[in-house]
């Protein structure tokens, strides 16, 4: 870790003994559908209050675990993860959130509680300042490279599996360091990479799906549409939001098209994922601009996120509201005026049994 970087961070691993010293019961919340990053991040932060205080630590979502593969590393990890909404958060006298923040829109943490500790990589949110500790580094691709630099700061032994997890939630948050990324994402990286359970890290990214995943995946296919540099699908409600950062994800790949936006319904919510591979562009600062006033939003500059309020509105009125978030961000972008075309064209699909088309072999 460069001279600089260790300078700051063991000044504010001071900072943050001093809120932490005294306390007996840690809760740490992450977003309601937390992704490996804040699975990882919030292990690593229990690890650091246990080698300090001694502190049992809970993790608590006001959703669920969504993706496979996150439900994986939970269960590898042994993580005690609660409903935040089963739960009295008074009796925690030390709450802390890891990649997200107070008012974002993506947690659950009443608004009336303000955390003791935020850390997140994220753009800072005001009312985040009010927290006694807050360490909001926007420019970090992962909330786990933060935490990274406390353990080793403080000199934590780190154990095979938090290194598996962290190392999972860097991989996961910067897409194997290939956007938003930093050399503090890639130092740690290297770093815990040794230390990392190769097999277990393998069948966590290789974990086995439910059928309802590809019956997503072909949803979202056969809705998208191309408009200039644009691919965008609608999902529809569905019962796995993780779901649509992944359709994104995959809709960003079609070689004609730089910026994706894919939405969906969930728990009374428009959620809404947005990536680009467009360099200079500002994905976080564009999601805010399309949700306001509607929701809230924000990202990086590579992918962002959104989630607007919709279960006091009547069917007509979401259609509506989905019609203007795709013109905005067509308008937004100067795709508006550029024909709408199926990014899959309807075609036969050939007899079970029949050969490949043109007399082509198939391997």
């Amino acid at each position: 870790m460069p001279t600089h970087r260790k300078s700051s961070t063991s000044r504010r691993l001071s900072k943050l003994r001093e809120i932490i010293r005294g306390k007996k019961n840690l809760l740490v919340v992450v977003q309601d559908f937390p992704d490996p990053d804040a699975i990882g991040a919030a292990a690593a932060l229990k690890e650091l209050v246990r080698f300090y205080e001694g502190m049992p630590g809970s993790m608590a979502c006001g959703g669920f675990v969504g993706r496979a593969e996150n439900r994986a590393l939970v269960k590898y990890l042994d993580l005690n993860l609660l409903s935040l909404g089963r739960i009295d958060v008074s009796r925690f006298d030390l709450v802390a959130m890891v990649d997200t923040q107070p008012g974002t829109g993506n947690n659950s943490l009443p608004p009336d509680i303000t955390p003791d500790v935020v850390i997140d990589h994220h753009p800072i949110h005001s009312v985040t300042r009010k927290s006694p500790f807050h360490d909001v580094r926007s420019r970090y691709g992962a909330t786990a490279s933060i935490l990274f630099e406390y353990l080793t700061q403080a000199g934590v032994e780190i154990s095979v599996p938090l290194a598996t997890a962290l190392v999972y939630g860097i991989r996961s948050d910067t897409h194997d360091l290939g956007r938003d990324t930093t050399q503090a994402d890639i130092a740690a990286l290297l770093a815990l990479y040794p230390l990392v359970n190769k097999r277990m890290l393998s069948r966590i990214e290789m974990e086995r799906l439910p059928r309802d995943y590809f019956e997503i995946l072909d949803t979202g296919l056969r809705n998208a549409k191309t408009q200039g540099c644009c691919v965008i699908s609608g999902l529809g409600s569905i019962n796995n939001p993780d779901m649509i950062g992944e359709v994104a994800d995959l809709l960003l790949r079609n070689e004609e098209s730089s910026w994706a936006l894919c939405h969906g319904f969930y728990g009374g919510r428009m959620l809404i994922s947005i990536r680009t591979s467009d360099v200079e562009a500002d994905a976080g600062r564009l999601v805010h601009r399309i949700v306001r006033p509607f929701g809230t939003g924000g990202g990086h500059r590579a992918m962002a996120g959104a989630q607007i309020p919709v279960g006091d509105l009547t069917p007509r009125e979401i259609k509506k509201l989905q019609k203007h978030i795709v013109r905005h961000f067509l308008k937004l972008l100067g795709q508006g005026d550029r024909p709408e075309v199926p990014l899959v064209l309807d075609r036969d699909v050939p007899a079970e049994g029949a050969g490949p088309p043109n007399g082509t072999r198939a391997h």
